[in-house]
């Protein structure tokens, strides 16, 4: 199986870094053609105006924040039970990625709130609220293995700490749909299909895919480094010895 070759750290470098230049390229075509295309191909919408081209920021991060983390909890349970040599490296790699989208879609969501809402933010909203621990949860999985110096153990007191945060996320998905808040409900992701426009959708669905190349460039760059790192400080530490 490809999860099992890749266990050979040496096997994976090689393949990430073949693989590395296309998903940044694929990245830099989709995020150009989808940035263009959403600020200057789309109209303004009749009740949002021009404030609605933050949607094409703020959901595709949105989006990455829940996808990396439902990531980063698979890549744990993984690393728990299969011993796997490179899931806690992923998933530790992936984790500021997480937060920076998340935080983003934090920060657009608020500066879309205002003109929509009256306000950048409202406590009485489940998806913001529950976005907001979604961030902490992130800021947490980052110190703890900045706490922990054995880094066997760091990676099994975060990956336990990954599966339990890994209950935010059905939280985040059905919050507008099990709570009555000001967030608008799913538009994309629905049994009766899309209610977006299509001049609004496909420019949408093509950032958000930029997104997804660009989060796996990026992991892909932080795991080589992570893997070296360790190499290195294997080597320190056997000449130490």
């Amino acid at each position: 199986m490809m999860i099992t070759a890749l266990a050979n750290p040496k096997r994976f470098l090689d393949l990430s870094r073949t693989v590395s230049p296309w998903t940044c390229a694929l990245a830099v075509i989709l995020l150009g053609i989808g940035f263009y295309w959403s600020l200057f191909a789309t109209p303004p919408d009749y009740q949002q105006g021009q404030s609605v081209k933050i949607m094409f920021v703020h959901v595709p991060a949105a989006w990455m924040g829940i996808f990396i983390y439902s990531m980063m909890a698979g890549a744990s349970l993984v690393g728990l039970v299969f011993r796997h040599p490179l899931a806690d490296v992923a998933a530790k790699s992936a984790a500021p990625l997480g937060a920076a989208f998340t935080a983003l879609a934090l920060l657009t969501g608020s500066l879309w709130g205002r003109p929509m809402w009256g306000t950048y933010w409202q406590w009485g909203d489940a998806r913001l609220v529950s976005e907001l621990i979604l961030l902490f949860i992130y800021l947490g999985y980052i110190a703890l293995w900045n706490a922990i110096d054995d880094p066997v153990r760091a990676a099994k007191a975060a990956a336990v700490l990954a599966l339990v945060g890994a209950a935010d996320v059905p939280v985040i998905h059905f919050s507008v749909d099990w709570w009555n808040t000001l967030h608008q409900p799913a538009s994309i992701l629905r049994l009766g299909g899309p209610t977006i426009d299509k001049a609004f959708l496909v420019p949408l669905l093509i950032m958000i895919v930029g997104y997804t190349f660009l989060f796996l460039w990026l992991l892909l760059l932080r795991m080589q480094t992570e893997i070296l790192e360790r190499r290195a400080r294997s080597l320190m530490m056997a000449r130490g010895a």
